[in-house]
């Protein structure tokens, strides 16, 4: 289990590097303007997944911000919002390394924002919804790009294993 999480850690990287490299290509305008994903723009849409990738990370870890509101704008230059999200990446890729199978089946106890009752559930779950999370909104970033007129991105977690994923299986010894 812990080589699948390692996997989607590097994927997530990869795969957010594809985003932040096409919204790269936006004006400012088409970055901020609202084409109907949940929230809205892809300056939100991004803003929303590193504030709820670091309100996770706050409760994996115990260390590191917590924004209390999953609509929060952190960030509000694309050049701050990109070289925070290669941060957090990181941060996301070091801490699952660390894991082992006796931390991922350990109970794991949060209290969600938007319903404040406390869940206990192993670690594991947790992670896995983490990590869904990110690509449920990815493929709102990839149809507000695609709303845009710009490309179509190859997002598919097969797309990293053929190409990115390769070296990462290569170096990680799996």
């Amino acid at each position: 289990m812990l080589q699948q999480y390692e996997m989607f850690s590097n994927y997530n990287r990869w795969a957010n590097d594809l985003v932040y490299s096409a919204a790269s290509e936006l004006t400012d305008a088409e970055f901020r303007d609202d084409k109907g994903a949940f929230f809205g723009s892809l300056h939100r849409t991004l803003n929303h997944l590193i504030t709820a990738d670091r309100i996770w990370m706050k409760r994996f870890t115990g260390t590191g911000e917590a924004p209390a509101a999953l609509d929060s704008l952190l960030y509000d230059d694309f050049a701050s919002l990109s070289a925070a999200r290669h941060r957090e990446d990181q941060r996301i890729i070091d801490w699952v390394t660390e894991l082992d199978d006796r931390s991922l089946a350990a109970d794991f106890t949060y209290t969600p924002i938007t319903r404040p009752v406390e869940i206990t559930q192993p670690l594991w779950t947790a992670l896995s919804h983490f990590f869904n999370h990110q690509t449920h909104h990815r493929g709102q970033c990839h149809m507000t790009l695609t709303a845009l007129g710009k490309p179509s991105l190859g997002l598919d977690l097969g797309y990293f294993l053929r190409q990115d994923g390769k070296r990462w299986l290569q170096s990680s010894s799996h």
